[in-house]
């Protein structure tokens, strides 16, 4: 049976009376926009902001009028320009004296070459130390995702799928670290002015967040790709301190998986989150990666990290790499794999190498497979 809906009436240019397809932005006879009055709207809004110096209202806005313009188009360049403009700023405030550096100091120096190793260290401390007061300074962000329907309900599924398997506290934790991976990179896109649902979980691959717009550099998606293991790895520490702390070796496993789980996702193929962070780096820096990635792997502390150093060779001696790479990028892939190996290890000292029966697991629970984090 088929029912037929009412007519709907071609679009006609108000300039020329030409009709317009419902695909096109522009009139195809004279070139007058489609939603002109609309992009005058957000235009005013967007400068509104950025006098205001609401950057992330103000981004967007200006992202709201990409959509709105056509691709080919002088006005989209300059707003494109606008976007690459003001997400330059988000990510200086981010990374602070490190990008500020990188502006001032010749690239290439002999001085800044030899701080490298000294600022990859200290990142290295800094951002395990940024991703805890994420935890503690971003409550009311975590909380926003648990207000929606969607996200809670698939949380609860989920939640109730790794019981049967793991026993309903580890299911709990697992499934609490892991929203806390996502919800990390749903504040770095709104950071951006890049709106993004809410996560959605799936049992047995982990869960996701959706775009609804893309990222106008690939160092923006470098960034909001590599909050999600941030964020994930202050979980991951705030699990084996209170460990320590409570003498609990279910925290300690906890603990131990989202780590595990935060380093799978340094993966640099497809659109895992290290993926997004190698896009931002030259060849040359994605070769100390995989020679860092090598280095971890020798050390025997799981085999995961020998995938992940073959996947980084791999990138390494590929041909689509940037000429210039993004130091703070390649600081912050180095300490989350550093740290997370790291955490590891200390976790699963803590939980020991005995079963876990009382959770309804037989065999090592640290060493349970674990779900993808997208």
């Amino acid at each position: 049976m088929t029912t037929t809906g009412a007519a709907i009436s071609p679009r006609v240019c108000a300039e020329c009376g030409t009709q317009i397809a419902a695909a096109l932005l522009a009139c195809p006879s004279c070139g007058r926009l489609v939603h002109a009055a609309e992009l005058k709207q957000l235009a005013a809004d967007a400068e509104a902001a950025e006098r205001g110096q609401e950057t992330t209202r103000a981004l967007e806005s200006w992202r709201r009028m990409l959509d709105l313009l056509p691709v080919q188009s002088t006005q989209h360049a300059r707003v494109l320009a606008r976007v690459e403009a003001l997400s330059a700023t988000v990510t200086a405030g981010q990374t602070g004296p490190t990008a500020a550096s990188a502006r001032t100091k010749p690239a290439g120096s002999g001085k800044s070459k030899a701080a490298a190793g000294l600022g990859t260290i200290g990142v290295l401390l800094a951002k395990f130390k940024w991703g805890i007061l994420l935890l503690l300074t971003k409550g009311k962000a975590l909380l926003v995702g648990l207000t929606q329907a969607k996200t809670f309900l698939s949380m609860a599924i989920a939640v109730g799928v790794y019981t049967s398997f793991y026993g309903w506290k580890f299911a709990l934790g697992l499934i609490l670290s892991i929203y806390v991976h996502e919800m990390g990179h749903v504040v770095a896109l709104r950071r951006y002015g890049i709106p993004a649902t809410a996560p959605m979980f799936i049992p047995g691959f982990g869960a996701l967040v959706r775009l609804k717009q893309n990222p106008a550099t690939v160092g923006e998606d470098a960034r909001t790709g590599l909050a999600g293991p941030i964020w994930g790895a202050g979980a991951a520490l705030a699990a084996l301190a209170l460990g320590a702390l409570l003498h609990n070796q279910l925290l300690f496993a906890v603990a131990r998986l989202g780590a595990w789980i935060n380093l799978f996702n340094l993966l640099p193929v497809w659109q895992l989150d290290g993926g997004r962070g190698f896009a931002a780096l030259s060849r040359g820096q994605r070769g100390v990666v995989a020679a860092a990635l090598w280095a971890l792997a020798l050390t025997g502390a799981d085999g995961l990290l020998f995938i992940l150093a073959i996947a980084a060779t791999f990138r390494a001696a590929g041909k689509n790499a940037p000429a210039r790479g993004d130091r703070p990028v390649l600081a912050t892939f180095l300490a989350l794999a550093i740290g997370l190996t790291v955490l590891m290890a200390g976790a699963g000292h803590g939980a020991g190498d005995r079963s876990l029966p009382h959770l309804g697991h037989r065999g090592d629970l640290t060493r349970a497979p674990a779900p993808v984090v997208e």
